[in-house]
């Protein structure tokens, strides 16, 4: 997992806030823990091509983990240092969500991982021009998406008893990826200000919330995942506007 080591920060540009070098920072702490993830994953594949496109996840989440140490390099700061305060979030989110079987996977890496990258591009809108291609780029890859989809609807579709316990574990995951998206902003002041800076502060009391049916967001980031159940073979509907 990510390093745990720690030594002073060097600052970045004077001119870009604090916030971005931390978001690079966790932003590659997640995709190392995810390339692990996957890697051990592929094994729960029940055939050549589950294990091949696992795989090639994988790989881009690596690629993602390099692109991120670069822009921490040319800012000063050592990969290892920068991701240690978010190694003990990660980790623990990755524990409370570890799944049982195959489909449950697929599922993880669609929704849970969906709504950390929604989470994450969310605190990117803050950010100027440069800064913001590069969590784009990070973000962007929606191959997953597609291949997680493409088998869980057709798992479903053959076993209609499937779509309970998976709509269970999307929503858990739901419940832990709003968990882990606090405990991130807790973890670095200046993560937490870039969000705030962006949307203003929270209200008194109040508690991040992920919501419920966000808009289209800027940057070309792939569409919000937070329905994303509705999408895996119906596995949740969405209310309709009268509420039924």
């Amino acid at each position: 997992m990510c390093g745990m080591s720690e030594q002073p920060q060097h600052p970045g540009s004077p001119a870009e806030h604090p916030g971005v070098a931390a978001l690079f920072a966790v932003l590659a702490c997640g995709e190392l823990a995810a390339f692990e993830r996957l890697a051990r994953e592929s094994e729960m594949a029940p055939d050549l091509r589950g294990r091949i496109a696992v795989s090639s996840m994988a790989a881009v989440q690596m690629r993602n983990f390099e692109l991120l140490q670069t822009e921490l390099d040319r800012r000063g700061h050592d990969v290892v240092v920068a991701t240690a305060p978010y190694a003990p979030v990660i980790t623990r989110y990755h524990a409370r969500t570890t799944p049982r079987n195959w489909n449950e996977a697929l599922v993880k890496a669609f929704i849970g991982d969906g709504l950390a990258a929604d989470f994450y591009s969310e605190i990117a809108r803050a950010l100027p021009g440069e800064p913001a291609a590069v969590v784009s780029a990070v973000l962007s890859d929606t191959r997953e998406s597609d291949f997680a989809v493409d088998r869980v609807r057709a798992a479903v579709t053959a076993n209609p008893a499937l779509r309970s316990p998976l709509t269970l574990w999307g929503r858990r995951l739901l419940s832990e990826a709003i968990t882990q998206a606090q405990e991130v902003l807790a973890t670095r002041d200046e993560l937490a200000a870039l969000l705030f800076e962006h949307r203003g502060p929270p209200r008194r009391g109040a508690v991040l919330r992920v919501p419920a049916d966000p808009p289209r967001r800027a940057h070309g980031h792939p569409e919000p995942r937070l329905t994303a159940l509705s999408r895996i073979g119906g596995l949740s509907r969405r209310r309709n506007p009268g509420g039924g």
